[in-house]
């Protein structure tokens, strides 16, 4: 799915970069120039951040 229709970013890209290390939207816009046009996958991109902080309950092992 494209997260960044303006500079053609795909959700996989955008966890793989975090995978990589991006911990925070700047990160992501640097490596990846997402959020750099009109701005409307900032949002989405910030869950997508929020979420790979968040712990993994239950799941063994850990897949973050």
């Amino acid at each position: 799915m494209f997260v960044c229709v303006c500079n053609g970013i795909t959700e996989r890209q955008v966890r793989e970069a975090i995978d990589r290390g991006a911990t925070t939207l700047q990160d992501l816009t640097v490596s990846l120039g997402v959020a750099s046009g009109c701005g409307t996958c900032a949002e989405f991109t910030s869950r997508l951040l929020e979420q790979s902080r968040e712990p993994c309950e239950g799941m063994l092992p850990c897949a973050t």
